[in-house]
């Protein structure tokens, strides 16, 4: 259906002239195609997605006037990758969202003219700026982004809004940065800024050929003239050739970088990961010295972005991607949702951790299971619990040692947790993910989110895995636990969720 749609829509934009005829059957395809969305089992209920079509990354997320806002990297014309524009949604409250339209779109001619790639929205004194990456097909010679599919030359654009809900944008004609001429450079993209008293910083996601990701440091004092200083930080090559440098570590991508607690945060993606890294930045040479690294989240999960919400806390962002092929998302009509926003804060020990921002106790619509009963009735209880609709939050702890958790329908397991000992530490498996974790000091500490076929899975406050499960239930879902001693499971607690809108459509 999406494919005779489409052919539809270019040829009623061929003709000089659409008949009442074809705009009534425009309107009736669109309104199947909204029908099919609400429908879908699959489409998540309570995380920010697309209207339809294609979304990947969260771009210049801000809280602005009294209202937050999310851009994202948007096709509006299909459920695949390509013709990149900036999406738009607000939240009063960082969980339910309304779709604004489109922010920024290529503009022939200009250097976004085959893309408006990833970046950043800043309050540069009272006037909405954004910063992003504007991309347009070159010569190999001149590109920056060469994959092995495309050959962009990237360079740093900029935005300016006076509209109190930003939905209109007004763009500096020329770029305000150009790659540098080096030969070797692996891409060029991806800004984000801070500011530190007269002068603006921006980070862009870059690295070198057989050398490793970087992110290289420009500063700025009107966000217009732009002077390079250095790598803020480098990483190392994998030494596995790729034509594709991100997935050889020769490129990092969407970078962040921010003061946390005592401590920086370096945020980047590449070769298959999302990694963090804490340290020091040190003041004079403004170069960032790593102390504690980690893996951000182990599963689905890509892109990540932070800003500060309206109380100063430090929110995570991420894409989750899709891990099903294009032949099922062209019929789906849709792709991709963002993660739920996650609070980030450090341990003792400087590695970073986070938890879903409390704004998400806003979805509980009732309790499901609640632990303040009896062994006896909670162990009934817990036998005989149901999860009718994947819509659903737990939360749990169980002792040191081995322990499992599994969901099942009637035909076996949908979602499974299993803690076994290793030589050292345990092993935490997923589904089919695994990773290796030391031993904690004191107890575990589980909490899921279950919407549709996504599952947010969070240990310890340290450790996420985000799966992507295309099998709907047949039936109802049912707890098995192994492992786990209800007279300590004192917190085992379920809620029933609040999808944030009535037909999956978010808006």
């Amino acid at each position: 259906m999406a494919t005779s749609r489409r052919n539809f829509l270019q040829a009623l934009c061929a003709a000089p002239l659409a008949t009442v005829a074809d705009l009534k059957l425009l309107n009736s395809l669109e309104k199947d195609a909204q029908s099919c969305l609400a429908a879908d089992p699959l489409r998540p209920q309570f995380h920010l997605l697309p209207a339809k079509y294609w979304m990947n990354d969260p771009n210049g997320p801000i809280f602005w006037k009294g209202m937050y806002h999310m851009f994202f990297q948007y096709n509006p014309n299909a459920a695949v990758w390509g013709d990149m524009h900036w999406g738009h949604a607000i939240s009063p409250d960082i969980i339910h969202w309304k779709h604004l339209p489109v922010a920024l779109a290529p503009t022939p001619g200009w250097a976004d003219a085959d893309g408006c790639f990833t970046g950043s929205a800043v309050d540069d004194r009272g006037t909405a700026t954004i910063l992003y990456t504007g991309v347009k097909t070159a010569s190999p010679q001149f590109a920056t982004l060469r994959d092995g599919t495309h050959n962009f030359r990237e360079v740093q654009c900029l935005a300016t809004s006076d509209d109190a809900l930003l939905r209109s944008w007004t763009k500096w004609k020329t770029p305000v940065i150009e790659p540098p001429p080096d030969p070797l450079l692996t891409g060029f993209r991806d800004p984000f800024l801070w500011r530190d008293s007269d002068f603006w910083y921006l980070g862009v996601a870059s690295g070198v050929r057989k050398q490793g990701g970087k992110v290289l440091l420009y500063r700025s004092r009107d966000l217009r003239q732009w002077e390079y200083l250095h790598p803020l930080a480098s990483g190392q090559w994998s030494e596995r050739e790729n034509i594709n440098p991100v997935d050889s570590g020769e490129m990092w991508e969407c970078p962040d970088f921010f003061p946390l607690g005592s401590k920086h945060v370096l945020l980047y993606s590449t070769a298959g990961k999302v990694a963090w890294e804490t340290g020091e930045l040190d003041p004079k040479e403004l170069t960032f010295h790593s102390q504690r690294t980690g893996v951000l989240d182990y599963g689905a999960y890509y892109a990540q972005k932070t800003q500060l919400d309206a109380h100063g806390n430090r929110i995570l962002w991420g894409w989750i991607p899709e891990r099903r092929p294009d032949s099922q998302l062209i019929p789906a009509g849709w792709a991709g949702c963002m993660a739920l926003p996650r609070l980030l804060s450090l341990d003792k020990q400087g590695d970073l951790q986070m938890r879903v921002a409390a704004a998400a106790e806003s979805l509980r619509a009732w309790s499901t299971y609640a632990a303040n009963r009896s062994t006896e009735q909670r162990s009934l209880s817990l036998r005989s619990l149901e999860m009718k609709d994947l819509c659903e939050e737990l939360r749990w702890s169980a002792a040191l040692g081995p322990c499992s958790l599994t969901l099942e329908d009637s035909t076996g397991p949908w979602w499974s947790l299993n803690v076994t000992p290793a030589t050292t530490g345990f092993t935490l498996r997923v589904n089919d993910k695994s990773i290796q974790l030391p031993s904690p000091r004191t107890a575990w500490h589980f909490h899921l989110f279950l919407d549709a076929s996504v599952a947010e899975f969070f240990c310890n406050d340290l450790y996420g895995i985000t799966t992507r499960i295309y099998r709907t239930p047949a039936g109802t879902l049912h707890v098995r636990t192994a492992g786990l001693d209800l007279k300590t499971l004192g917190d085992f607690e379920t809620w029933q969720l609040r999808p944030i809108s009535s037909d999956r459509l978010t808006t």
